[in-house]
């Protein structure tokens, strides 16, 4: 297996990773449906576990980007 298939794969895998962690988040608004309900959920802050999943999300986006660049460029061939 050569490192560019490998890379390759990690590739692939950290798109599917990044896919699932996005769709983790909770939705940041109600849209029109909020104006009606209570005031009380729009304040609340954000929690430890919301903080972790934007790091594991943004780490997992870094490494897809890098990823790409330096398969895309074709510098490893």
């Amino acid at each position: 297996m050569t490192i560019t298939s490998l890379l390759s794969w990690i590739w692939m895998l950290s798109g599917v990773l990044l896919i699932l962690l996005v769709l983790l988040h909770s939705p940041k608004g109600d849209g029109m449906g909020g104006l009606a309900a209570s005031g009380s959920s729009m304040f609340t802050s954000a929690s430890s576990a919301e903080a972790t999943l934007n790091r594991a999300t943004w780490s997992c986006l870094a490494i897809f980007l890098t990823l790409a660049v330096i398969l895309s460029a074709g510098w490893l061939n």
